[in-house]
Formats: C-alpha cells, sequence, structure tokens
C-alpha cells in the first residue's frame, strides 16, 4: 500500500483555507490557550520550505549541492568575474563567515567557485564563480524553473507576490527579534 499523499490529509476551514487537522490537533496539545493558528502557520511555512527544497534537491539531479552552497553560488555569478569578498558574501546570504567559509570549501572541491586574492586589500579573500560554475548553473536553470513551475502551479501572480511578501514579513520578525536580543544581550545589532 503506498503511503497517502499529504495532500489528502490537508482540507479546507470554514473560510475555504486549507488546514491540515493533524497539526492543529497537536498545536491544540500543545497552546495553552487554545489559540493554534500562529502555530499552525509556523508549521505550514516549515512544511511549505521542506516542499520546496524536496523539488530543489530533485532538480539539481543529484549534483549534491546544499541550499547553502547553491545560494553562494548563485550570489558569486551575480558578483560577476570580480568576484565578493568573504565577510560581504556572509552578510549577503544571511550566515556566518566561518558557515560561508565552508560552502566555499565545498563549491571549491567541486570547481564551482574559487577565492583569489582581493587586489584592494592584501589580507582579504575574494570568492569568485569559475567558468565549470557559471555551466553547472546553466544546466541546474531548467530543471529548476519545470520544479518551481510545478509546485507553484495554479497560483496567480497576485497570490505569487503575496506569499513572497509575508515570507519576507517573516523574516523581517526574526531579523528586528535576533536584533533585540543581541543588543539585550550586550552585543551590537548588525
Amino acid at each position: 500500500m503506498a503511503a497517502p499523499n499529504k495532500s489528502e490529509q490537508l482540507f479546507p476551514d470554514a473560510d475555504g483555507l486549507l488546514y491540515d487537522p493533524q497539526v492543529r490537533n497537536s498545536m491544540a496539545q500543545f497552546a495553552a490557550d487554545g489559540d493554534t493558528l500562529r502555530l499552525e502557520a509556523a508549521a505550514a511555512a516549515r512544511a511549505a520550505h521542506n516542499a520546496v527544497e524536496r523539488l530543489r534537491a530533485h532538480g539539481s539531479e543529484g549534483r549534491g549541492l546544499s541550499a547553502g552552497a547553491l545560494d553562494a553560488l548563485l550570489r558569486l555569478r551575480t558578483a560577476g568575474e570580480a568576484g565578493i569578498n568573504v565577510g560581504d558574501l556572509a552578510r549577503a546570504a544571511g550566515v556566518s563567515p566561518r558557515n560561508v567559509t565552508g560552502l566555499l570549501d565545498t563549491l571549491e572541491r567541486d570547481g564551482l567557485a574559487e577565492r583569489v586574492p582581493d587586489p584592494r586589500d592584501r589580507r582579504s579573500v575574494l570568492g569568485r564563480v569559475t567558468p565549470v560554475g557559471r555551466t553547472w548553473l546553466d544546466d541546474f536553470r531548467a530543471p529548476t524553473q519545470r520544479a518551481m513551475s510545478a509546485v507553484f502551479h495554479g497560483f496567480t501572480n497576485a497570490e505569487l507576490a503575496q506569499l513572497r511578501h509575508l515570507c519576507l514579513r517573516i523574516v523581517e520578525n526574526q531579523q528586528r527579534i535576533a536584533a533585540r536580543l543581541e543588543t539585550r544581550d550586550g552585543g551590537t545589532p548588525e
């Protein structure tokens, strides 16, 4: 017997909006006041992220790049021939310099990126996409576009724009909370 399709477990609520009864029941037992909407929204955002990542990984056709490495490679390509300072790459990707160093190690090992000295600052290193990396991204484009077309099938442009907006509002809220916590804990917010 095949495993049930997750979408078969989703139902419309009284307003016609999808919800997962299993998640709602779990959250109802967890929430002290019975208000599960925020917890359900977080669970739905996590489930959506996982669905997009599964399709992204499938689209990479076994090429083995993590989401972080792919993001770094895309940012390196955008930086062009000049490359990008490793610290700036870390800030742009929203990760620590140590994390971006590991991502660059992976990309270098696979021949997709390289480190080069910064001609403006001898103490600094730039990351730069290689010709092999550009070809890898070109080959990755079509399966990724097919996967994203499939996962967002039936969405209007207005719905996609609203989804993007709502997701980025979550990111803004998280960044504001992180800055407040860092300030409270004695650090300086970035």
